[in-house]
């Protein structure tokens, strides 16, 4: 019995990366920002979201490691040969122009969290722009993979941060189980953070990398148990992530009164006189390692998409001679990027970060559908489709972050 559980703990730390990865760069700075507001101005109401938000999460990143597993190929790829070059190319062109607003986010996220200790934009941003390009282009997929994976131990940070900022352990538990009161639904403003709260969960980049990555690791189906414990690990533990940001912000901002939120850095920045300094270091240091975590993988992401998407070669693995549009491509992502929080006076990276969300609704609906209508073919999965519970279960998530998605894209129209 000890030999087999020992077996079984090697197989799961062999496939370990991709899932786990995956889904703790969710918690990006963006996200960050989202759960700092839902906790400053709603104290521990909207913690109740978790659930469906973990649930969600586990969902579609299953699907996606099933079909990078059984088929061999990303979902870019995927795409390409079964829709065609045209839909391929266009979806291509929108997720590069929404990866590129995500990534000017992450620098924002450096820029402000570096602020916190006075440094510069003009000295943090060019710094760590060099430091991840430096990272993914002279490494191998494993050295960066477990840089990566070391990157997302450093979210237990706020964990700590939530447990020095002293919450009513009960209030906050009972409130995450429990639906709000009925008065909530009818307010607007409530709604609109509901939905922002589960809609970061999932964004359109998270599908391609992870299957990529799969791919990449080459991942057979027998491993397959274990990479799909590496999915549902991964989801778990950024979502408890997720949790101890609410809740720090609850026990802190919200019950002194200080529900308003512009940047992630401003939760830090507020929490440091109510908490203390230690949580403040916490949070900062969190941020900080979250915007340059996801500054790495958004540019990496995006160029194996693409690549996979024209068919040409692509991966870390490979030399800047061997894949040399996968490199460009990283490079001009991550130059624009920070050159664009360089330039952009500080008043207006806000609305930058705002775009990257609304562009990130409008592309996530056809990334799921295209999904969904792929694990779906016989002739393509075979034994490994959906069955008809998961189908119920992946449609029901998917209409409802699509529903949500659409919601909160009108509530942005003026007047509205």
């Amino acid at each position: 019995m000890a030999k087999r559980w020992r077996i079984r703990i090697m197989l799961f730390l062999a496939v370990l990366g991709p899932g786990f990865i995956t889904a703790n760069v969710d918690n990006d700075s963006g996200g960050i920002l989202t759960y700092s507001q839902a906790g400053a101005q709603y104290g521990y109401t909207l913690l109740w979201t978790i659930i469906p938000i973990t649930i969600a999460l586990i969902v579609v990143q299953e699907m996606c490691a099933r079909m990078g597993v059984v088929t061999g190929k990303g979902l870019s790829d995927l795409i390409r040969e079964e829709f065609g070059l045209r839909l391929t190319v266009v979806l291509m062109v929108l997720l590069v122009v929404v990866n590129y607003t995500n990534v000017v986010t992450e620098f924002i996220g450096i820029a402000g969290s570096m602020h916190l200790f006075h440094v510069t934009k003009f000295i943090s941003v060019p710094f760590c722009a060099g430091l991840v390009w430096y990272m993914v282009v002279r490494g191998s997929y494993k050295s960066t993979e477990k840089i990566f994976i070391i990157a997302s131990l450093v979210y237990i940070s706020y964990i700590f941060a939530g447990v020095l900022s002293q919450p009513s352990w009960h209030d906050a538990l009972w409130a995450t189980v429990k639906l709000p009161q009925k008065s909530v639904w009818s307010d607007k403003a409530y709604m609109y953070m509901a939905i922002g709260v589960v809609g970061t969960t999932i964004a359109p980049w998270m599908q391609f990398y992870l299957q990529s990555s799969i791919v990449e690791k080459g991942i057979r189906v027998k491993d397959y148990a274990a990479s799909r414990l590496d999915v549902i690990v991964g989801s778990l533990f950024t979502d408890i992530v997720a949790w101890f940001i609410i809740v720090a912000c609850a026990a802190t901002l919200f019950a002194h009164g200080m529900g308003a939120i512009q940047m992630a850095s401003d939760a830090a920045e507020a929490m440091r006189p109510l908490a203390g300094d230690y949580a403040f270091l916490l949070f900062a240091f969190g941020l900080f390692n979250a915007s340059v975590f996801a500054a790495s993988i958004l540019p990496i992401s995006t160029a194996y998409t693409v690549c996979e998407g024209l068919g040409v070669e692509s991966g870390v693995d490979k030399r800047f001679k061997e894949a040399p549009f996968f490199y460009w491509l990283y490079t001009l992502l991550i130059v624009g990027g920070a050159a664009t929080v360089l330039v952009l006076p500080d008043a207006q990276l806000i609305n930058v970060a705002i775009l990257s969300q609304v562009l990130n609704g409008v592309l996530l609906p056809v990334v799921i559908i295209l999904m969904l209508l792929l694990i779906n073919r016989q002739d393509l999965m075979g034994e490994h489709k959906n069955s008809r519970l998961w189908n119920v279960i992946a449609w029901g998530t998917s209409i409802i972050v699509i529903g949500m998605t659409l919601v909160m894209l009108w509530g942005m129209i003026p007047g509205h």
